[in-house]
């Protein structure tokens, strides 16, 4: 699948994985900015990852969106041991709240030129 702008994962013809991550965030940074970090770089070197897309409104809401190989990259990121620790500092330090969903792309488009 093509793709021109640069904030957008490169991502391959389906199928795979996104690992949608919805979060509402505490006050202040408390190290999150830092951990953020490190962990986008810890994804891209594991197995399986193909790209990330997040965004953050003013008020908190951010949405994170990984793109992975299949299921087992998955189950393989969520137990990496640096990413255990940051899960556990999100549950009692960053977030107020968190859903988490992964699905699987069968289909893609993009556009605006439509469907390709």
């Amino acid at each position: 699948m093509s793709q021109t702008n640069s904030r957008f994962a490169p991502l391959p013809d389906p199928p795979y994985y996104a690992v949608i991550f919805t979060a509402e965030r505490t006050e202040g940074d408390l190290g999150y900015g830092t951990m953020a970090d490190h962990m986008m770089a810890l994804a891209e070197r594991q197995p399986g990852y193909i790209g990330v897309e997040s965004t953050r409104d003013e008020e908190g809401l951010g949405i994170t969106v990984s793109y992975w190989k299949d299921e087992d990259s998955i189950l393989a990121w969520k137990a990496e041991a640096e990413h255990l620790a940051a899960q556990t500092m999100g549950k009692t330090r960053w977030y107020r709240h968190y859903t988490l969903r992964v699905a699987k792309v069968e289909r893609a488009y993009s556009g605006p030129e439509g469907r390709l």
